[in-house]
Parts: structure tokens; sequence; C-alpha cells
């Protein structure tokens, strides 16, 4: 399989994607990775949940207080976590909060029709 060619993304020309009252994101997709900004709200609850992609979360704004496999640690503006593949995890927003989230391989369920 060929690769993809190169191509330039804005994140203000990306559409925001609603996924509840208080979590929205928006996506850019790669043959081997996926790259969201996830916006979430004070309060919001990203539920108990796993999936086989590896994922990285840096927190450009806010804070969130994430469970990973059993363990509660909190994640601030400017830090990283890794969250392996399969491990069941959950994140509350401490504040408004502005993620960079990276999967690998791309979340097949967060992909766009025309992405896969």
């Amino acid at each position: 399989m060929a690769p993809s060619a190169a191509r330039l993304h804005r994140w203000d020309e990306i559409a925001l994607e609603k996924i509840t009252e208080m979590i929205s994101r928006k996506t850019v997709a790669g043959d081997r990775l996926l790259l969201a900004h996830v916006y979430l709200k004070r309060g919001a609850l990203v539920p108990i949940h796993r999936h086989d992609s590896e994922q990285v979360t840096y927190v450009l704004e806010g804070a969130l207080r994430v469970h990973v496999d059993g363990e509660e640690m909190t994640v601030r503006e400017g830090e990283v976590l890794r969250i392996p593949g399969g491990a069941p995890h959950q994140a509350e927003a401490l504040d408004d909060t502005l993620e960079l989230d990276v999967f690998s391989p791309p979340r097949k369920d967060w992909l766009a029709p025309d992405d896969q």
C-alpha cells in the first residue's frame, strides 16, 4: 500500500465535532496515527473505556483527573500522559480543558468515512 500524499491542515479550518454538551473535538488522520484537539468543559466526564490504540495526551490548557488501570493522577497544562493500548481509563475535566490526543494506530471509531 502506497503512503498518502502530504497534506496541510489548519485547526481553525477543521469542523468542530460535538460529542456531548460538554465535549467536542477536531481530528486529523494519517495512515498510522490520529491526532485530535479535544475540548472539555469543566466537569466533563469521559467514561471508563479501552481501545487497542496507544494514546498520548498532552494538556495544552486546563487540567484533567485521569484514572488509568486503577491509578489516579492529575494531568495539568504542559504535561503529557501516555496510556498503553488496552488499558481501561477515564478522565474528568477539572477546568475548561484543551488537550491534544495522539492515537496509534488510528482509532477507527473516530475516523470519518472518508478517512477509512
